[in-house]
């Protein structure tokens, strides 16, 4: 992604809830990874290996967006190589002018590398407790599994609950795999007092999102596609969660064809609780910078709207409520500083 970035969005402390670490590999450390664990590569040079990334997510298609993690996971499938991937994504977080950041991973798709799932986990801990900001971690449950193995990853999440990880989420392709078969694994979040994240309403129709909110989620990734419809819209239901929106990523995963066509003014018309969020660095080839950008040049976001995104981020985050107060200070400070708060 090439534009002129402002100085104000540069300097605006931000917050990141959905980014997955294994979409998030800088490209040198995916090619130094994947050379040590001898994972074949489409291209043996950072800039050649940038540009199949780029080439692969113009598909359109979510599932084919999905496959370049054939190629990061079993990369990243050792202890010390989960440990770098989390700490140099907390580290491109702060870069950006994050004030807390979560990250997630589903603990189950390197365990079929060879990694036991505890090993994953405390791995990717120890790799974000050594970050300059705030990080909690969210394991993914894979929905495309049976209902046994996401309740697995939900137990680990309770497991490590006290320990940094903060939430539950249900990822992978969503189409003919709703969240409803995985209500145990949901249910089990919830009762460990975790956050619990859907993916929701990114390749599916706007309905799962309702769907998500009646199961007990606080948040949705994506949920994009509820903004396409009125009916969705004025569903009080969806006053209740907080979207974690990733623009780039809808555009090469097909919930539309360029930027301009997302719904996201009619998300913010509707009053419904937005942040802004890359999803994976890696594939779309983004910042969390460049994002908030491209929102404020394609819808004339200004940055007071911008800045308020902020603050619902740090409110619907599953951190503990002493990170989250120190966090949105600084955000008003810098409101405050910047003539941006009424």
């Amino acid at each position: 992604m090439t534009q002129k970035l402002d100085q104000q969005i540069i300097a605006m402390p931000k917050v990141s809830l959905h980014e997955h670490l294994d979409g998030g590999l800088r490209v040198d450390t995916l090619l130094a990874l994947a050379l040590q664990q001898n994972v074949p590569l489409p291209a043996l040079s950072v800039e050649e290996l940038r540009e199949w990334f780029k080439r692969r997510v113009a598909s359109g298609s979510l599932v084919s967006y999905l496959e370049s993690f054939e190629l990061t996971v079993p990369a990243m499938s050792t202890v010390d190589a989960c440990e770098r991937v989390a700490y140099e994504l907390a580290q491109d977080a702060y870069v950006d002018g994050c004030v807390l950041a979560e990250f997630r991973l589903a603990p189950s798709l390197m365990a079929a590398h060879g990694m036991s799932l505890h090993g994953v986990v405390e791995s990717v801990l120890q790799g974000l407790q050594k970050s300059q900001i705030p990080c909690g971690l969210i394991l993914c449950g894979m929905r495309q599994l049976d209902p046994s193995e996401t309740l697995e990853t939900a137990i680990l999440a309770a497991h490590y609950r006290d320990q940094g990880v903060v939430g539950f989420d249900l990822a992978g392709p969503e189409v003919g795999y709703p969240a409803t078969l995985h209500r145990a694994a949901i249910n089990r979040a919830l009762t460990a007092g975790l956050g619990v994240t859907l993916h929701a309403g990114e390749a599916d129709h706007g309905g799962r999102v309702l769907e998500a909110a009646r199961l007990g989620a606080h948040r949705v990734g994506h949920g994009i596609r509820a903004g396409f419809d009125t009916r969705y819209l004025s569903d009080p239901t969806l006053r209740n969660l907080h979207f974690e929106i990733c623009p780039s990523s809808n555009v090469h995963t097909g919930v539309a064809p360029s930027l301009s066509a997302l719904p996201i003014p009619a998300l913010i018309a509707a009053g419904l609780s937005i942040s802004i969020s890359t999803d994976n660095r890696l594939m779309s080839d983004t910042t969390l910078v460049e994002e908030i950008q491209a929102i404020h040049n394609t819808f004339d976001v200004g940055v007071a709207t911008l800045s308020a995104m902020q603050i619902a981020g740090v409110r619907a985050s599953f951190l503990p409520s002493d990170v989250k107060t120190q966090a949105e200070a600084k955000i008003s400070a810098w409101q405050q500083a910047n003539g941006l708060q009424a």
